[in-house]
């Protein structure tokens, strides 16, 4: 039986846009709304551009209400649907016609009498890889991006698979959004194996199936998003780069941040700003999130988010788009603390930092009840050691739901911490203040008697009340053997962990079905349809140890 499934149609253009359908250099027309200031003098214009393809007039970007805070601050708006999506003419095919295209608006705009000429383009996640695919087109015009929750290399199909781990998001993306000009709701069945019978499914629901897909399963091939080159490799531009602790797509935007702030040419323009929130701009203040602060539901909490999520987009753009203000009016880096507030620097990490290096130990004790081991500034004595069995058949569930609205749910991970295949290791309840600004990094003896095995870790902070919420998380694919030292990347935090909180390591080989699992064989993921079960160990102590690194900086007083 066909897999249920719904799809959204257009919403309608606002009374506050005139559209214009745009020509191309291949003569498709892409469907573009123009917003200006309706006191508008005559006098040309800077214009803040962006091209989406999740419906340019839907109420989830709610483009309208952001046009009306930009034009009320002296900039012409343009919004646009990508080549293949809603009103927009052309093939439905991410990535690979955004550079040309992106050159092409832009050239379009500086043609137009309300323009004066420059562009600064922003927006969010695969709204912020037309503005890197634009950048590498090289237009003079565009003289700023402002790419927020994304990467330059962060969302195209191989970086849905990193450290030989694959997230089953990317397929269902792909399905949801780029089948066709139109956008499909459904539910897949996961239970069903091989993984790719699912996929199979929703194709079959859909009526069609994604072109993207034989770029994502069942191997993971590269997509040329840059055919004029990658656009680190061109004219520097200034970037305000935009990220989320709490975002899925936090890595790849701190990679950009860093591999541009290295280069000496870019360096100058190059600006920071992470904030505390997830991929859909849930803010860490907010949680427990109420029903009148859930911005996805109801628009007076869209209108009381715009100028956290606007304000310094127009303070960047007023310098480098506007030039009506110096570089020196701007941070170099800002970033939100969590639970202390808004903290500015001129460095990532901030001047200070410093590595606190804290070992596991009690490994024997790591699957005995929720605390499990310990994490101490102490390295551990005598090698202890610790196992996990990894059954296909009975995995570690992912209880988040939606990995993009982290925030939102701010899902207690406690229950998971009870099972025999999930391994903790918790410090003490802290008794000052400990403030995270920087790398997370984790060093593990671990091994498989399988071929290979995925270890998922997740770094949590523990309330007295035993509730345990994520902080960062990693993740990487081991080699068969015997233990031997694995390095995890855990993204960065800013965040304080407060008197009477204590941190806790959750380590484990599955997540699922945030990612696909391992079948425990030889086997490609997606095609397995029978597992087995393979046992995992780590070590502590003695010549293997084990260790999580945390930056952090002197704790102060709040502001």
């Amino acid at each position: 039986m066909p897999l249920p499934v719904q799809h959204a149609e257009p919403t309608h253009v606002p009374d506050t846009a005139t559209q214009v359908m745009v020509a191309m250099r291949d003569t498709v027309r892409l469907a573009t709304d123009v917003y200006l200031p309706p006191d508008r003098t005559g006098r040309p214009l800077p214009t803040a551009l962006v091209r989406l393809p999740y419906d340019k007039n839907s109420r989830y970007v709610f483009m309208d209400r952001i046009a009306a805070y930009l034009t009320a601050r002296g900039y012409a708006v343009v919004v646009q649907d990508v080549r293949g999506k809603f009103r927009s003419e052309g093939e439905t095919m991410p990535f690979v016609h955004e550079a040309d295209d992106g050159y092409d608006t832009i050239d379009w705009i500086v043609r137009q009498d309300w323009s004066d000429g420059r562009v600064g383009m922003f927006g969010d996640s695969y709204y912020g890889a037309t503005q890197w695919a634009a950048a590498s087109a090289r237009h003079p015009a565009l003289r700023a991006i402002a790419p927020r929750v994304t990467g330059a290399d962060g969302i195209r199909p191989d970086y849905w698979q990193r450290d030989g781990i694959t997230q089953l998001f990317g397929a269902l993306y792909f399905a949801a959004y780029w089948t066709d000009k139109w956008a499909y709701e459904f539910t897949p069945d996961l239970t069903r194996r091989p993984l790719a019978d699912a996929m199979d499914a929703i194709a079959e629901g859909i009526g069609s199936r994604p072109a993207m897909w034989d770029s994502y399963f069942p191997e993971v091939r590269a997509v040329q998003a840059f055919p004029h080159g990658h656009p680190f490799d061109g004219r520097p531009i200034p970037v305000l780069h935009q990220a989320g602790w709490y975002d899925n797509c936090l890595q790849p935007s701190i990679n950009d941040w860093a591999e541009l702030a290295s280069r000496p040419h870019w360096a100058p323009v190059q600006y920071l700003h992470v904030d505390s929130i997830d991929h859909e701009s849930y803010h860490l203040d907010d949680v427990p999130v109420p029903p009148e602060l859930d911005h996805a539901m109801v628009d007076a909490a869209v209108e009381r988010m715009l100028p956290r999520h606007l304000d310094p987009l127009v303070a960047f753009f007023d310098v480098f788009v506007k030039e009506a203000r110096t570089p020196d009016s701007l941070p170099r880096v800002r970033w939100h603390h969590g639970h202390l507030g808004d903290r500015t620097a001129q460095s990532w990490p901030p001047p200070g930092a410093r590595t606190l290096r804290l070992h596991l130990s009690e490994a024997t004790s790591a699957t005995v009840d929720e605390r499990g081991g310990g994490l101490s500034p102490n390295p551990a004595g005598e090698e202890q050691a610790a196992s996990w069995v990894h059954d296909p058949a009975n995995l570690v569930p992912s209880l988040l739901d939606d990995s993009f609205s982290a925030l939102r749910h701010h899902v207690d991970e406690s229950p998971l911490h009870r099972r025999p295949d999930v391994l903790t290791f918790t410090t003490e309840p802290f008794t000052e203040p400990l403030d995270l600004a920087g790398p997370v990094r984790t060093t593990l003896s671990v091994g498989t008697d399988g071929p290979s095995a995925h270890v998922y870790l997740k770094l949590l902070d523990v309330s007295s009340d035993g509730c345990a919420h994520v902080l960062v998380r990693g993740q990487q694919l081991i080699p068969g053997g015997p233990p031997a030292p694995v390095v995890f990347d855990l993204t960065h935090a800013g965040y304080r962990v407060r008197p009477g909180h204590a941190l806790r390591l959750h380590i484990a080989s599955s997540d699922f079905p945030t990612y696909l699992p391992h079948p425990g064989t030889e086997e490609n993921p997606w095609l397995a349809a029978v597992g087995k079960t393979t046992t995992q160990t780590l070590t502590t102590g003695g010549d293997r140890p084990s260790a999580l690194s945390l930056t952090v900086i002197d704790a102060e007083c709040p502001s």
